[in-house]
């Protein structure tokens, strides 16, 4: 019936089939099987049908993003499933258009045993005994009817997090199930989280007894912050892309490092790439460093299933100018570096389309120098912008939107106006308080630095001299580096961080184990930090 409800015009063989594709899936595996049906809940099924002596394909819609309340949708209480001589009554099933996408296990409020982690637990044992069932699975919610946490079939205990309201609400007396109900249950919201924030991706799981590392399926379903700032994110390009009268301005989302900002750009991208009013749009994933570049790529590269295409990332200048000069359609990975001229102050027009859309990562950084400046060189005194003048001049029509953790307000260098305003705010504490990230304690421990009048210009001039600077530029800078490591460097600076460090971190080990990470200005610091280490505590750096 929900077919036939939503493909009205579709011959009956051609829905017969689709639903033949539905119960097989091809595998026995839950997670392969779960991506398959996802697939084709999102993009429809693909059948084959005869007419007049022709073979047609078609499209059979499995869920009506666009208008949501053209789905039906039923709430089952104690649904029982039997599968494999096995029994499990689930709490509560919410089918949309006959699809079994959300389970609600729920305990008891009133009862100290009943727990969110036996909840969870409830669900890992449904997921052995009647598997088949999951493979339709969407969100997973528990709930101890006060508590309550949602997320993917495959996430772990401390991924399952609380939903909440779109706008705080001083003095809030409702339950985490209630607020979860009325705001992420709401049907225009779950069908949306389920198409445009749920990816695939694979990671490298170690198997604790054989050391042996295999590769294993996980779904992402996106958390309330990253499904708001999306929706905010789309509706404020629209308006910044407007032909007439956008100002191509989007705005900045700020969300603190570790709360799933990367992924958080991937849901904005799939659903602004298939939006009708871009028209087919392009996208410029802009970082400032080729590590960054990698490391974002790699993340689009596993959610190709959302993007409906494959992401592209530009070697070099000219082949940066190769991916922009299209017709439409795109999503193109780039450091801002590679937009820096060759010679003079004017990058080429390389596109003049106004539905192509420049993402910048970490935005607080390298996307200022829209005013001239006067820079000494080995040729003369030579004229320079900032590279995120020659982006503009690139692609003047383009539309701009930031996403950063660390925004920054000042006078001649201000993330919001670049960008446009703020978006959507995140900050550390929200996310502490969700369990979204671990909470951060800073503890200063300075050692001092010895520094001359001379030798604090010398480094005033080099660090100047980095700012703004073309990938070019930046190899000279690193060979002119001789004067910061001779500074932070300074040998017995060396001992006494390396003993500070030693001492700090093996009173943390008598409480309670665990690891230390070490950030140097140079490489060439990092090595004879390393070595300094090594004197004092050699099992450290065995």
């Amino acid at each position: 019936n929900a077919l036939r409800h939503l493909n009205p015009d579709v011959p009956e063989s051609a829905r017969v089939e689709a639903y033949q594709k539905i119960i097989n899936l091809g595998t026995q595996d839950l997670m392969e099987n779960n991506e398959r049906f996802h697939t084709l809940l999102t993009n429809g099924v693909t059948v084959e049908y005869h007419k007049e002596g022709r073979t047609k394909g078609i499209n059979v819609r499995l869920l009506d993003v666009e208008n949501p309340e053209n789905n039906q949708f039923w709430v089952v209480n104690q649904l029982v499933v039997k599968e494999n001589n096995n029994e499990k009554r689930f709490d509560v099933v919410i089918y949309i258009n006959g699809l079994p996408l959300v389970f609600i296990e729920l305990k008891s409020a009133t009862s100290e045993k009943a727990t969110l982690r036996r909840a969870y637990d409830q669900i890992q044992n449904y997921k052995k005994a009647v598997p088949s069932i999951f493979y339709y699975n969407a969100v997973c919610i528990i709930s101890d009817g006060i508590d309550t946490g949602t997320s993917s079939v495959s996430a772990p205990f401390s991924r399952y997090l609380s939903w909440k309201a779109p706008k705080e609400v001083v003095n809030e007396v409702r339950t985490e199930l209630q607020i979860l109900t009325e705001y992420m249950l709401d049907k225009k919201v779950l069908v949306e989280l389920i198409r445009y924030c749920t990816v695939f991706e694979k990671e490298e799981k170690k198997d604790e007894k054989t050391g042996l590392i295999s590769q294993v399926k996980i779904k992402k379903v996106g958390a309330y912050h990253q499904y708001y700032a999306v929706q905010k994110a789309v509706s404020q390009t629209l308006r910044a892309t407007n032909s007439k009268d956008g100002d191509r301005k989007v705005g900045v989302v700020w969300h603190t490092q570790g709360s799933g900002k990367s992924l958080s750009m991937v849901f904005y991208s799939g659903q602004i790439i298939t939006h009708p009013q871009m028209e087919n749009p392009t996208i410029v994933m802009l970082t400032d460093r080729n590590d960054l570049d990698d490391q974002l790529f790699g993340t689009f590269g596993n959610c190709v299933g959302l993007l409906r295409q494959t992401p592209v990332q530009a070697n070099n200048r000219e082949h940066i100018k190769e991916l922009l000069k299209v017709s439409g359609g795109g999503v193109i990975f780039t450091t801002i570096q590679k937009f820096a001229p060759a010679e003079g102050n004017v990058y080429e027009i390389l596109s003049d389309r106004t539905n192509i859309v420049v993402v910048a990562d970490e935005a607080h950084r390298s996307q200022y120098g829209f005013k001239a400046r006067e820079v000494e060189t080995d040729e003369g005194m030579e004229t320079r912008y900032g590279n995120a003048k020659y982006l503009r001049d690139a692609l003047p029509n383009a539309s701009y939107i930031g996403f950063t953790g660390t925004p920054i307000e000042k006078e001649d260098k201000s993330t919001p106006a670049v960008f446009g305003n703020y978006i959507d705010v995140y900050d550390i504490k929200q996310a502490v308080d969700d369990g979204a990230t671990v909470p951060i304690s800073y503890e200063s421990r300075l050692i001092k630095i010895k520094l001359d009048d001379k030798k604090a210009k010398e480094l005033d001039d080099e660090i100047n001299a980095i700012e703004g600077a073309t990938e070019e530029q930046l190899e000279k800078a690193k060979k002119k580096t001789t004067t910061i490591d001779a500074i932070i460097g300074e040998p017995s600076r060396l001992k006494d961080v390396a003993k500070d460090i030693v001492t700090h971190f093996e009173a943390r080990q008598n409480v309670f184990e665990g690891k230390a990470m070490i950030v140097g200005m140079t490489r060439n610091i990092c090595v004879r930090l390393f070595n300094e280490i090594g004197l004092i505590a050699k099992a450290l750096c065995e």
